[in-house]
């Protein structure tokens, strides 16, 4: 009779844990797929990362990999509605379920991952927090801001980074706030403030939207660690496998060589680990409730993550920001990602 029960337990056990796992997995995932189109929350406009161009179609390190998911997903990178969000408002929106995911440069803290009920899919880009600054031609230094005006937007950890850093170092300054990066430009033009901080790469962008860029400094400077990450609710983790995965897939291919120009060529590669990525070998995509093809569809869309970062942000952009800690682990960099295996 003890066996009986023993069996009768554990069958139990596993009915409930296949419950759990299809209502999970009948979630997000399952209204992605039922509307037919991934909702993706992005900045209300910061080149590089999200914007959008006069006919209203958006472009972007942070749009390329909301294109990536919805093709993991739907086999298609234009199935996805953005919603463009400002920083105060991000959070609210993906909490209360506008959002499907979150793809707009944030910062992965603690209290947002533990206090705010959202989890972070893994980071796509390193940054950090500097100063631009204006008509101070002889600073050269952010320990020479003492006294200056500084515009900084609310609802970010960039504010917080600001004080604690003058107050660290025993000077004074004039906060300013700002929505958004425009309204800092139009501030560091008109008078309205001396310097700009947010995280580096952003000021670059910024510096190209001003009237007089070569006026403009970036400091050398940085003062935090921004890991910036895409974010989703922490109530699906099946949902969280999803876009982790694919970021991390992204990944994969450039450290194994596999980008849009090369997908056919490796297609035909004998290496387990390009077989496995490209659904030639393996179940992975049926682990994550997509077809076996997942990474294959979002490399083919957007092509790798250094595909994403050299057409955006990188040697192929305007902006020509060097990738510095963004370049892989093997090629000087920090970046890599777990294996598929």
């Amino acid at each position: 009779m003890a066996s009986n029960s023993k069996h009768a337990t554990a069958g139990l056990a596993a009915l409930v844990a296949a419950l759990v796992a299809f209502a999970a997995q009948a979630g997000t995932l399952e209204t992605v797929k039922q509307r037919g189109a991934l909702v993706c929350g992005v900045s209300e406009g910061l080149g590089g990362f999200s914007d959008r161009d006069a006919a209203g179609a958006w472009s972007g390190f942070d749009v390329d990999f909301c294109r990536s998911v919805a093709a993991a997903v739907l086999d298609d990178p234009q199935k996805v509605e953005f919603v463009p969000l400002s920083t105060v408002e991000r959070f609210d929106a993906l909490r209360a379920g506008k959002i499907d995911v979150l793809s707009r440069n944030s910062t992965w803290t603690f209290e947002r991952e533990a206090g705010q009920g959202i989890l972070f899919a893994g980071i796509d880009y390193l940054d950090g927090q500097a100063f631009l600054v204006v008509r101070h031609p002889t600073i050269t230094s952010a320990l020479e801001l003492g006294g200056v005006s500084v515009c900084v937007q609310d609802g970010t950890t960039t504010r917080a980074n600001l004080a604690d850093y003058f107050k660290a170092n025993s000077m004074t300054f004039t906060e300013v706030i700002v929505p958004g990066p425009s309204e800092a430009i139009a501030k560091l033009e008109s008078g309205g403030c001396d310097a700009y901080t947010t995280d580096q790469s952003a000021l670059y962008i910024v510096r190209l939207g001003m009237k007089k860029p070569s006026e403009a400094t970036i400091l050398p400077d940085v003062i935090s660690k921004e890991p910036l990450a895409p974010a989703v609710r922490a109530d699906d983790v099946a949902w969280y496998n999803v876009v982790k995965w694919t970021l991390y897939a992204l990944i994969n291919a450039e450290e194994f060589g596999v980008g849009k120009a090369t997908l056919d060529e490796a297609l035909q590669s004998q290496k387990p680990a390009v077989r496995r990525l490209l659904g030639v070998e393996g179940d992975f995509g049926q682990n994550l409730g997509l077809t076996n093809d997942w990474a294959r569809r979002a490399i083919r869309a957007v092509g790798n993550y250094g595909d994403i970062f050299e057409a955006n942000l990188g040697a192929r952009s305007r902006y020509a920001i060097p990738r510095g800690l963004n370049q892989l682990w093997e090629d000087g960099g920090i970046l890599y990602a777990p294996p598929l295996q």
